[in-house]
């Protein structure tokens, strides 16, 4: 439950310190006073959007901070671990959100922590639960009924199943098309394999063969060239140089290799001069026999060029056609092989999949139908509540029903040798029916209630799903607008018994619902320094006979003030006639 609510530079209000109690909170004060403003603040902890204009003029920053009890929520310890926003020892959750005014941005915390706004979202509404005056309006949009059917009798978890089911058979469906669709581009993927596979094998290609051949055709190319400084550098080394009457480098070095091992018989200081030289002469021996190979080697035929470029052509020609080097297409050719078995194998894939396609059909019909079979169970005993409560606002006359309908789609699941259409809510068109009075039909929802009806409609749902709902701070704005005074002590009752399973806070204009409250809230504007401000004020017994006066005849006095100790007095009996009693019958949770 929402324990403390603090808020700072938000619209009209500069600083406000809240502690609410865990019962029926109800917050009253003149119209334009500030009572929404503190509705919107608390839709920032919900994660609601925000702007610059939620800043009071002339700060730089507004924040509102809210410190929540964990006991009524066991449900949320587990988010908060997953989040990292939990103490072992923690029995409060404390969620806070400042907006700038100069670029409307926000930064919300949780437990000190920041956390990103889809976070606060998650955790914020789970904490609190807005109920407006505008909310009447979705009780027009049949796509909320389902919605509000579903959280009724239980039956999110199954549906949950539902949408399981469906995503598979969906995934499913999408490779068959994506199978059958495909077939002629199967096809043509087939022929440019088997022709890349075909001529990787008749041009017979080998890893590195074009550098291989690059290297010949330089060789081929200089062959002249080559062979003469091969020569030279062969004379020069053995055999000396012819017409120069030079000696060749061997035998000098030799020479010198001899010269320095008898001088080192004389001076041992030479001996590491003679090593050198011997070892020289070693690595110069080994330089002349390899020199002399690669001389007797070089016998090119000058027709070898011929053959070279004939190779490098086609080599480059199948480069050209698939647009990758030859080591890629070597790879692509080892693998295309394997690619074909698979293409060729589609015929065989559809096959099994229509078969799996069958099988979750036949499976998300079942659950499907399920469904559908709970919803009108649901639908059955909501209607029954709902009815009784409206006879209890004072219009015994209502007819309230859940029709449930469906739509044809030749792809559906069949279900009573009907093909179906279905998504991931089931196959249910889900609207309520409404009958206001004795001999009309049943209609459609949206085109019959009028704003009083939708509000106490509204109020009867509210009423009855507030058992199902986990959510443990419930907060209405104004639901009781175009309720008379005579539904008024009604109204009351129907939100005290919301507040034995759930914290209330009411923003409120009859003095019958206020009545009820375990705790009242003034909420007024004033003028300070010059500048506008809202204050709210916990009133004392005394202080709230003159507020439910002030609502009933604009000004306390003797007379009014009788009338709201009367109206108290009654609240008080009935509450008290009520204690141990159970308050609201309890959903029908179909099965």
């Amino acid at each position: 439950m929402l324990i403390e609510l603090q808020i700072q530079d938000f619209a009209i209000i500069d600083r406000l310190h809240l502690r609410f109690e865990q019962g029926f909170n109800v917050l009253t004060g003149e119209t334009g006073a500030g009572k929404s403003i503190i509705i919107d603040a608390l839709g920032t902890l919900r994660g609601e959007r925000v702007d610059p204009t939620f800043v009071r003029a002339g700060c730089a920053r507004a924040r509102i901070e809210g410190v929540f009890s964990l006991d009524d929520c066991p449900h949320l310890l587990p988010l908060l671990a997953e989040h990292d926003l939990l103490d072992e020892d923690d029995d409060q959750v404390i969620l806070a959100r400042e907006i700038s005014a100069e670029s409307g941005r926000s930064v919300a915390r949780i437990n000190g922590r920041a956390v990103n706004s889809a976070t606060l979202r998650e955790i914020g509404s789970r904490l609190i639960d807005i109920h407006g005056q505008h909310e009447g309006q979705s009780l027009f949009n049949s796509r909320t009924h389902l919605e509000l059917l579903d959280r009724f009798g239980d039956l999110l978890p199954l549906r949950q199943q539902v949408a399981e089911q469906l995503a598979a058979l969906r995934a499913v469906q999408a490779q068959l098309a994506d199978l059958r669709t495909g077939e002629a581009r199967r096809q043509a993927r087939i022929e440019e394999l088997e022709m890349l596979r075909a001529d990787v094998a008749a041009a017979k290609l080998k890893p590195g063969e074009e550098e291989a051949l690059l290297r010949e055709r330089s060789i081929v190319q200089n062959a002249t060239r080559i062979a003469t400084l091969a020569d030279e550098a062969y004379r020069a080394l053995y055999t000396g140089g012819e017409g120069r009457g030079g000696r060749p480098a061997v035998e000098l070095l030799s020479l010198a290799v001899d010269a320095l091992t008898e001088l080192a018989r004389f001076d041992e200081r030479a001996g590491p001069l003679a090593q050198q030289a011997t070892e020289l002469h070693y690595q110069l021996e080994e330089l002349v026999i390899g020199l002399r190979r690669y001389r007797a080697d070089l016998d090119v035929d000058p027709r070898r060029l011929d053959a070279i470029e004939d190779r490098l052509t086609v080599l480059r020609d199948l480069q050209r056609k698939y647009g990758v080097d030859l080591a890629t297409l070597i790879e692509r050719a080892a693998s295309a092989e394997a690619e074909i078995e698979r293409l060729s194998n589609s015929a065989a894939q559809i096959a099994a999949l229509e078969t799996q396609e069958q099988l979750l059909l036949a499976e998300l019909a079942r659950r499907a139908l399920e469904l559908s079979q709970r919803r009108r169970q649901a639908g059955e005993e909501l209607s029954r509540q709902i009815s009784t409560a409206m006879r209890d606002l004072a219009m015994p006359n209502v007819q309230f029903a859940v029709q449930i309908d469906h739509s044809d789609d030749p792809n559906g699941p069949l279900i009573n040798g009907r093909r179906l259409a279905c998504d991931r809510t089931g196959i249910d068109r889900v609207e309520f029916l409404i009958s206001p009075n004795p001999g009309e039909p049943l209609k459609p929802l949206a085109r019959i209630a009028s704003g009083g009806e939708s509000a106490r409609l509204l109020l009867a749902l509210k009423s009855i799903l507030s058992q199902v709902d986990e959510v443990p701070t419930l907060i209405f704005d104004e639901v009781d607008a175009g309720v008379g005074g005579r539904a008024g002590h009604v109204v009351g009752q129907k939100l005290w018994a919301i507040s034995q399973r759930h914290q209330v806070l009411c923003i409120t204009h009859l003095p019958q619902v206020a009545a009820f409250a375990n705790a009242h809230y003034h909420i007024r504007k004033e003028v300070v320094a010059g500048r506008t401000r809202t204050s709210v004020e916990p009133l004392s017994p005394e202080q709230r006979i003159d507020e439910i006066a002030a609502m009933l005849d604009g000004v306390p006095n003797d007379h009014s003030r009788a009338n709201a100790r009367q109206i108290l007095e009654r609240a008080q009996a009935w509450k008290g006639g009520m204690a141990g009693t159970t308050h609201e019958p309890s959903p029908q949770r179909a099965s």
